[in-house]
């Protein structure tokens, strides 16, 4: 009997830890181009609070879409500030917590052995050795609504349109480039500075005159079950060992 007992109290812990540890833990959609940098900053306050956060990354424009129809992010980290203030506009935030904590930047990027002179800027896309460009999809990925202005700008985009190969989301389209599957990419400076890029290609930036500022916001969603994690996990992002590392990956 006693054994029974002592059994049933560890067993009894057991479900309450656990039952602790999921409260403890938030669900994060973020942007594409945050992969690196959140997981950096992720890690660094699961190291600090004891407390978990599990990311998911994609396209800005599909996870807006997810979290009207009720998908279960307790925070979200778009890439640009329309989806984070709809989202708020429509009564689906936390008052208060939309944040606008970056902003980002557009490269063009070739492969190391890439024979492409870059110095030339985007007029390098009218390169007749080019036949597939990467781009993000500009319907739902404000990278790509950039990467389009600037080629606007510049009067690229009608002549070299159709060699676009489009990327679900900045992410996607960073590594069509990388694998040989675009001759050239125009992707997010924090993708071309990370891990997976920075010694495998050539950069040079767009101006960023070329194109509407890439401002990027977050929110805590109203339908959030672990707010309380999810208003400490804000607070950290504001911080200054949160800005360094966004600074690190190239945002400003």
């Amino acid at each position: 009997m006693r054994t029974l007992r002592r059994s049933l109290i560890v067993l009894i812990a057991i479900v309450v830890v656990s039952e602790l540890c999921f409260a403890q833990s938030i669900t994060v959609a973020a942007a594409a181009d945050l992969q690196f940098a959140m997981q950096d900053i992720a890690a660094r306050f699961q190291k600090e609070q004891g407390k978990e956060i599990k990311l998911t990354f994609g396209s800005s424009g599909n996870f807006f879409q997810q979290i009207q129809n009720g998908a279960p992010f307790d925070m979200f980290f778009s890439a640009n500030l329309d989806f984070a203030k709809k989202l708020d506009a429509a009564g689906l935030t936390v008052p208060g917590s939309y944040y606008e904590y970056a902003k980002g930047k557009i490269v063009i990027w070739v492969q190391k052995d890439s024979a492409l002179d870059l110095r030339s800027g985007m007029q390098v896309l009218l390169n007749p050795s080019i036949k597939k460009i990467a781009v993000a999809n500009p319907q739902h990925a404000p990278y790509g609504q950039a990467a389009v202005a600037a080629m606007q700008k510049e009067g690229l985009y009608e002549k070299v349109k159709d060699k676009f190969v489009l990327g679900e989301n900045i992410s996607q389209t960073a590594s069509f480039v990388v694998s040989g599957s675009a001759d050239i990419g125009i992707v997010a400076l924090s993708l071309a500075q990370s891990p997976n890029m920075k010694d495998q290609g050539r950069y040079i930036e767009v101006p960023v005159s070329d194109y509407p500022p890439i401002e990027q916001a977050c929110v805590i969603l109203s339908s959030s079950k672990n707010q309380e994690t999810a208003k400490q996990f804000l607070s950290f992002i504001k911080s200054a060992v949160a800005a360094d590392t966004l600074r690190r990956y190239g945002f400003e």
